[in-house]
């Protein structure tokens, strides 16, 4: 929790937490609890908590405190408010999470708003869910629709989502092939286990895949039965939202290519079983880490088939079948990916740090445990870093998107600390570099590879103290190891020397580059790297030189001047990508491309989120597009089109900015980033 004093520690919370000032100041001016001070309650409770300051106003990052001349009376309508189950489902709040806080001799209330629990969801106003939830999504407080809030409820009331018996299904629906494999993998794993003697019928009664409900005295077959052993005829009828991929993609692009793909298409039967066994041996195929011996005999399942393990049973164990949304895994030679439909149960602070589990399919992870497949008591996702941190990589990334509501494991096969990197600030920044600790190296080594970085990508990196982190970020901007650039949480850090462009850059001309480049001087450094995000890297860029120096000025100079490739697209040694700046300019046959990729929200005036956010993924695939290119084709505003899909898929990270400075600049373009799905 900050220790609030100064404005300064208001930046720094800024930066760190979701928050949201409001005036408080009442008719009277002395001082009440404002009317839209509950939805936000309701929204921050119900994704992943924030910070409310009453008394203080914030205009574009800016604070300016007016302070509460009855805080007391404030406090006791927070409280008031809250134990009125009429006014608001759950009190979230103990006297420890508001107090009051002096900043420039006036006192303001700050309202610290745990996220609710998975039994405590949805927090609702006015006594009725429907309607009257709140979430929160990019600073703002959105109603949630019928159907998240009805997820919710059936997350909130059932434990075991896949218990559900689902009546008129029999043993018939059964694939008795994958039971037979299934039986044969427990004999081997517990030879003398007690439900290898049973049939098939009491031997899916063993393993639950068939139950019978003690009050009502109906009996069948399970979600957790079909998923894992049905057919998939059945299972379509049982699970009409069923999907499972599976994509290799043979490069370290984010684009929808394979030289393999897994998906049910009648040849096989689609259970998870199977779709497990097939896709693990796909995995780890070709897995290129080092062996272990034990006892003079190589260990061929390392710390990282481990993981890769584990990760595959966690996505498929923790799905909500009922979401829109597919399980896809991805196979790139520089990553592994796994995305399920439906959010974490559990703070993913907790499911990282392990020793607790919420799983919402409890008995398709017993099955998978029965074999050996699996992790007891919330020790998979650790046993997944463990792995990772065995070969120095980077750490994975584990997140959750709103929309449509899903889990993302990301499993990059890079150095921590790659050695030419750690070299060349080694010998950029002498010992200001060895004297920093492990976090002030790994911050720095990151804002070389990635260009610029946010507080939260940091604190995945990391691993730090929210607070901690905001402290030791300001001490290296002090120190000139980073600059830092934009406001709040929108701030980015990046090296000296690494000039993020600008729409004037990239757009005026030579006389600008020009003064750019005089100003760095023939000295500045661009760190060599495989980084997407890296000048030097670029595949477009007419120089493989690592150096802007006085000889490459004139060459840049008429790169920047004159060049469009032969789609007519604007070419910019600042960018690692083309960008389309104006459509009259294209090839006609390139245009005539775009706009049939553009087909859907071109001829059609409401289109669902996802559809949305899958065109204009598909569109910024390898090459920036302004936002005035964007909405003239997919026939929408611009502005609209930027806060209500390009603004969210940015925070997401599924969208990188060509100026991360000038966020909201009219010229502002927008790349696909690598690794990011269509779908």
């Amino acid at each position: 929790m900050f220790d609030l004093h100064t404005l300064d520690d208001l930046s720094l919370l800024a930066e760190s937490y979701e928050l949201e000032c409001k005036l408080a100041q009442g008719r009277d001016g002395l001082g009440e609890l404002p009317k839209d001070f509950w939805p936000t309650y309701s929204a921050m409770s119900n994704a992943y908590g924030g910070v409310v300051l009453l008394g203080v106003r914030e205009k574009q990052g800016q604070f300016t405190i007016a302070g509460l001349d009855n805080p007391a009376k404030v406090r006791g309508d927070l409280f008031n408010t809250l134990n009125n189950p009429a006014k608001v489902s759950s009190n979230l709040l103990s006297d420890a999470h508001v107090y009051e806080a002096c900043i420039d001799n006036k006192v303001i209330l700050v309202v610290n708003i745990p996220a609710a629990t998975r039994k405590q969801k949805p927090v609702y106003l006015n006594g009725q869910p429907l309607g009257n939830t709140y979430r929160r999504l990019h600073e703002g407080d959105r109603h949630c629709d019928d159907e998240t809030v009805k997820r919710m409820l059936a997350e909130q009331m059932e434990d075991e989502r896949d218990a559900r018996i689902l009546p008129g299904f029999s043993m018939a629906d059964i694939d008795t092939e994958s039971l037979r494999i299934y039986r044969q993998m427990l004999r081997d794993e517990k030879p003398a286990h007690p439900f290898l003697e049973q049939d098939d019928f009491n031997f899916l009664v063993s393993l639950r895949g068939w139950r019978r409900d003690r009050q009502t005295g109906e009996e069948g077959l399970t979600l957790a039965g079909l998923l894992m052993f049905g057919n998939w005829l059945a299972i379509q009828e049982g699970v009409p939202n069923y999907f499972v991929d599976y994509q290799e993609r043979p490069e370290a692009k984010a684009e929808l290519r394979w030289v393999d793909r897994l998906v049910p298409d009648g040849s096989w039967t689609g259970n998870l079983f199977e779709f497990y066994r097939r896709v693990y041996r796909k995995l780890v195929a070709d897995l290129k880490v080092p062996f272990a011996l034990k006892d003079g005999q190589r260990q061929d399942d390392t710390p990282v088939h481990v993981a890769l393990r584990e990760a595959l049973v966690n996505t498929l164990v923790h799905a909500d079948y009922s979401g829109r949304l597919s399980v896809l895994v991805v196979k790139r030679p520089d990553m592994f990916g796994f995305r399920n439909p439906g959010g974490l149960r559990l703070p993913i602070e907790q499911v990282i740090r392990g020793g607790d589990s919420d799983c919402r399919n409890r008995i398709l992870h017993q099955m998978f445990l029965l074999i050996g497949l699996g992790e007891r008591g919330g020790s998979g996702i650790p046993k997944i870093y463990s792995g990772w941190r065995s070969c120095d990589w980077r750490p994975p990334l584990l997140l959750e998107k709103d929309e449509p509501e899903q889990t993302q494991l990301v499993l990059h096969m890079a150095d921590l600390l790659p050695s030419h990197i750690v070299e060349q600030l080694r010998q950029r920044l002498g010992a200001r570099f060895d004297g920093q600790d492990q976090a002030g190296r790994l911050i720095l080594v990151t804002a070389a590879l990635e260009r610029a970085v946010s507080h939260n990508r940091l604190l995945e990196i990391c691993g730090a103290h929210a607070h901690d982190l905001s402290v030791l970020l300001a001490t290296l901007v002090r120190d000139g190891l980073l600059l830092s650039d934009g406001k709040s949480r929108g701030t980015v850090y990046f090296l000296p020397g690494e000039t993020l462009p600008t729409p004037e850059q990239v757009f005026v001309g030579p006389n600008i580059l020009s003064s750019v480049i005089g100003n760095m001087g023939s000295s500045s450094e661009y760190l060599e790297s495989s980084s997407e995000y890296l000048v030097g890297s670029s595949e477009y860029l007419p120089e493989s030189s690592k150096h802007i120096t006085p000889e490459t000025h004139h060459q840049l100079e008429a790169k920047t001047e004159a060049s469009r490739d032969g789609y007519g697209r604007l070419l910019s040694p600042l960018l690692d990508a083309p960008i389309i700046d104006d459509l009259e300019v294209l090839d006609e046959g390139f245009r005539l491309m775009l706009e049939k990729l553009a087909d859907e929200p071109r001829t059609k005036a409401k289109l669902g989120q996802q559809q949305m956010e899958r065109v204009l993924l598909t569109l910024c695939r390898d090459q920036f597009l302004t936002l005035s290119a964007l909405a003239s084709l997919v026939n929408r505003n611009a502005d609209g089109l930027r806060q209500q899909y390009l603004s969210k898929m940015v925070r997401s990270r599924v969208v990188m900015l060509a100026f991360p400075t000038k966020p909201t600049h009219e010229k502002q373009a927008y790349r696909a980033v690598e690794g990011a799905d269509s779908e």
